[in-house]
């Protein structure tokens, strides 16, 4: 089985669209799947809306955390998984032709993360944060990937030390990065060209980005 973990944060108004998209494109896939809805404090429905989702189709299941935190979600998707093949990705980015494109690549080569590489930003501010931020994690943890919180990120259960990741914000994908690097599992980064937003607005504004390069040092210092 594959377990697909979407994290979904004040998503109501298009959550059901993206699941119903990623299930009618999920059946190229040749082998059985489950969604994983993990909504995390959101301010409007979302929690309603997943709870429906989850009545109403197969394999869907729905999960609330009353703290917010992209990596918070993610992790407990990770804990509730029943799948050998794990995914996570960005339920407001993913179209579902970039969700399955992974899920291919990583059935065709077992054994190897699969993670997309973002190739196209929406405007020069976002593609020179995500140099300087891809850099520094390059320089400071020796990361040969680029694009370090590219989704979906795909591997399979048997890279356990990636289920014991500890990050409750955004630097879970760095922490990732890191201990696929010293666990030494490969890594197969699919470009993917798409900048298509599901809806919704990105969180990412210069504050963010700023605790996240600060945050990128601090991991470093912990990790060591």
């Amino acid at each position: 089985m594959i377990s697909i973990i979407l994290p979904v944060q004040n998503q109501a108004g298009h959550i059901a669209s993206v699941v119903e998209e990623y299930e009618a494109a999920l059946v190229r896939v040749p082998e059985p799947h489950e969604i994983l809805l993990v909504e995390n404090a959101s301010r409007d429905e979302s929690e309603a809306v997943c709870r429906a989702l989850a009545g109403r189709i197969p394999g869907v299941r729905s999960f609330h955390r009353d703290a917010p935190g992209w990596g918070g979600a993610v992790r407990e998707g990770l804990a509730e998984a029943r799948g050998e093949l794990l995914c996570y990705t960005n339920s407001a980015r993913t179209t579902a032709g970039d969700l399955v494109l992974a899920l291919l690549y990583a059935l065709a080569y077992p054994g190897v993360i699969v993670k997309a590489n973002r190739k196209i930003r929406e405007s020069w501010r976002r593609r020179l944060g995500s140099l300087l931020y891809n850099l520094e994690c390059r320089a400071l943890f020796d990361l040969p990937i680029w694009d370090i919180n590219g989704t979906p990120k795909v591997f399979p259960r048997t890279f356990d030390l990636l289920l014991r990741l500890s990050r409750d914000d955004d630097l879970i994908d760095a922490e990732f990065g890191v201990v696929a690097r010293r666990a030494g599992y490969p890594v197969v980064e699919v470009p993917i060209i798409s900048t298509r937003r599901h809806g919704g607005r990105s969180t990412t504004n210069l504050r963010s980005a700023i605790r996240l390069y600060w945050g990128a040092w601090r991991l470093k210092r912990r990790l060591g």
